[in-house]
């Protein structure tokens, strides 16, 4: 059975411990546009304040695999304000664009349904980079691969629940199989219409051939930064001209990739991700 994330945002209090615990369970770098070195002082100090919201971290990224929305709706007369909260990452989509464009099959549903990144075989086209209909997957300088949520993929698969559920201290996020997850998710919407949430929705039942972490939001989905009816490429026929380039390239990329592993003058750290 697949397995997967609800999120229900009616709940979330933007507390940020989902963000450290998926820091901490993946061993992920501070995301480096995020921090500077300062003479005299020993440690990097964050500078990335945007001075016109809490929320710091701006935006996914390929060591930040896990952000938490801060949407401030407030009027200029102050009243009737509201702050609106999700902890967003990867979808884990059921078509997956970013699978369906690499041209080296890097990237790969498991058995239970999540997407990784086989780090073994990523040669760092960034095609998923674009693809991605949610911004999600994002090319590293560092290992020169693509990088992004596994679902906790050594986990799962060791029967533990996702970093970030077991961290969320309201329940916000629910792991577990997809099914079970929709029908308290269906649950939790009717609750929230009975109590008047008219704009209360669910977000990802049919999105990309369906969401594997989906979610219960209190607004529009624009409002949250999701398009409503994602564009999701397909992978193309090997016989387009266009194809055979780009993997012609790929395989160069591969081939300098693997020299640079086998002389070793890839940073150390590189890691397989599917382990995180």
């Amino acid at each position: 059975m697949p397995k997967g994330m609800f999120v229900d945002t009616s709940i979330c209090t933007g507390c940020k411990a989902c963000q450290v615990a998926c820091k901490e369970w993946n061993g992920l770098d501070p995301e480096p546009e995020h921090f500077r070195k300062v003479p005299g002082t020993p440690y990097p100090v964050a500078f990335n304040f945007t001075g016109n919201s809490y929320d710091n971290t701006g935006k996914l990224s390929a060591s930040d695999w896990r952000h938490v929305l801060f949407i401030e709706q407030i009027n200029y007369r102050r009243v009737g304000s509201r702050w609106l909260f999700m902890s967003d990452s990867c979808k884990h989509c059921t078509d997956a664009a970013c699978l369906n464009v690499c041209p080296v099959s890097a990237i790969e549903h498991t058995d239970m349904g999540n997407v990784i990144v086989r780090q073994d075989k990523c040669v760092g086209t960034k095609l998923c980079n674009k693809a991605c209909p949610y911004g999600v997957i994002k090319f590293s300088e560092k290992t020169r691969t693509s990088h992004k949520c596994t679902l906790c993929n050594d986990r799962i698969h060791n029967g533990l629940g996702t970093a970030c559920a077991k961290a969320c201290p309201t329940g916000s996020i629910s792991f577990g199989e997809v099914a079970d997850l929709k029908a308290r998710a269906d649950a939790r919407l009717a609750r929230l219409r009975s109590l008047g949430e008219a704009k209360a929705n669910l977000y990802g039942y049919s999105q990309a051939g369906g969401l594997k972490v989906f979610y219960l939001l209190m607004d529009k989905p624009e409002v949250y930064g999701l398009p409503e009816n994602p564009v999701v490429p397909q992978r193309r026929q090997v016989s387009s001209l266009g194809t055979k380039i780009s993997t012609l390239l790929a395989g160069i990329g591969a081939l300098v990739t693997l020299r640079r592993r086998a002389s070793g003058s890839v940073p150390e750290g590189e890691r397989r991700e599917t382990n995180g």
